[in-house]
């Protein structure tokens, strides 16, 4: 069956240029028998992924931090919730990781300030203890923090204190969000100054809350555009944060959680950590030659920055376009995506497939490369694999030029949608099918 869905809220010059700019309506394709399928049973429990950052290994000679040192970092949060488990992750290191101290508040002051509420600030233990030890390739959930209730959409501050020399092996490459690194121990203060700008997010993997009734997450599994390449800094203007918008608009209780990292491929990556997280009967490779900063092949990750998620019962997928441009072909990349719903299915989620954005004009714009994405995007559209389709190229693409973005939607470089291309790509998600 097909069904039309209405973009959903918006500015409304947005909304009026998502249709005149030819991206019409967004369309849903269900198929017949599983679009209804009952949810997952993470559905019911009290505790929520409510944010996330995929993680990789940092490239050699980066991310090394100063002995006594303060790293504080910004989350925004997507379902609300109180009592917060706080994931520290080392999962790509090679060396283990002392964490002297950590502590947590809601931030207070302009966008880019790591300050928190005083009145807010509480410690974080892990077993009862302060301090905690990563081994080279292990995680670490803190222990529910107390008294500490938080609001659907707030930006939560995570400081901690590094008393040794650290190599933070395990980094998401991006963050757009400026974080601070900050001299001495200043883990728990309200409002230090100086410091410098910290670009990504280390060490960090997670949050989720306890939530007062049944909810549940969904993960958007992606490349830069789902990370938020070309959004502003620190407007959380990625387009998994605007559909977080929009579901809290909609009073549903199902947290966003961003999968997204720049660059990665669903086929291929370096051969870096999580040597537990195959299993999957795809066509997965390695390559070698692959920057090590766009995280391992989707097929790698995949169980551990989907499938371990705390409450996840649906999946969005937005990633191939790096393939493409790598050379893969349809047939493999159909394979890959058959894999990813195999293994999603097999976890009780529900898997949504994302169609390809147009990139006519960027660098990945040759006549195969063309070929292969539109081959694709059918096979996504009409095969009736995934339990629904979600067609972002249809919401993104212009009317008069259908293998390019609509103008008022791309950020120059064609390839990447700007703030309100991320809105569009928002708004193509239709609620109905995540509550």
């Amino acid at each position: 069956m097909r069904t039309r869905i209405l973009p959903g809220p918006g500015p409304a010059a947005t909304r009026r240029a998502l249709i005149l700019g030819g991206a019409g309506t967004a369309v849903l394709i269900a198929a017949p028998g599983n679009a209804g399928a009952p949810p997952a049973a993470g559905a019911t429990t009290r505790w929520t992924g409510t944010w996330t950052t995929a993680t990789t290994a940092a490239p050699p000679g980066q991310a090394v931090l100063p002995a006594g040192c303060t790293v504080r970092q910004v989350v925004h949060l997507s379902i609300g919730g109180d009592q917060p488990r706080i994931r520290l992750s080392n999962a790509y290191g090679t060396e283990p990781v002392h964490v002297g101290e950590v502590w947590a508040g809601i931030r207070a002051g302009g966008p880019a300030g790591c300050a928190m509420f005083p009145e807010t600030i509480r410690p974080v233990t892990f077993r009862g203890r302060t301090a905690v030890l990563l081994r080279a390739g292990g995680e670490a959930v803190s222990d529910p923090v107390p008294g500490m209730p938080l609001q659907p959409g707030a930006d939560l501050v995570i400081g901690f204190h590094l008393p040794e020399r650290t190599r933070a092996g395990t980094v998401s490459p991006r963050s757009f969000q400026h974080n601070r690194v900050l001299t001495g121990n200043l883990a728990a203060a309200p409002a230090p100054s100086g410091g410098a700008a910290l670009g990504r997010y280390v060490l960090l993997g997670g949050v989720s809350v306890r939530t007062a009734g049944p909810s549940s997450a969904v993960v958007a599994f992606g490349d830069s555009i789902t990370c938020g390449s070309q959004t502003e800094e620190d407007a959380n203007h990625r387009w998994p944060d605007r559909l977080a918008s929009r579901v809290r608009a909609g009073g549903l209780p199902v947290g966003v959680l961003n999968a997204g990292i720049g660059g990665n491929r669903l086929l291929s990556g370096p051969d870096v950590g999580l040597p537990e997280a195959g299993g999957g009967s795809g066509p997965a490779t390695v390559d070698p030659a692959a920057d090590r900063g766009s995280g391992p092949a989707g097929l790698r990750r995949f169980r551990h920055d989907v499938l371990t998620q705390p409450g996840v019962t649906h999946l969005i997928t937005l990633i191939g376009v790096n393939d493409i441009g790598a050379g893969a072909g349809a047939e493999e990349l159909i394979a890959g995506h058959r894999d990813l719903i195999a293994r999603g299915r097999a976890a009780g989620l529900t898997v949504l497939g994302g169609t390809l954005l147009p990139f006519g004009g960027s660098s990945y714009d040759r006549g195969d490369h063309r070929v292969v994405r539109a081959t694709l995007n059918d096979w996504i559209r009409n095969s009736g694999e995934f339990d629904a389709v979600v067609d972002f190229d249809a919401a993104i693409r212009d009317g008069s030029r259908p293998d390019r973005m609509w103008p008022g939607y791309d950020s120059g470089d064609h390839l990447h949608p700007n703030d309100a291309g991320m809105l569009a790509l928002a708004s193509a998600v239709p609620l109905l099918l995540l509550g």
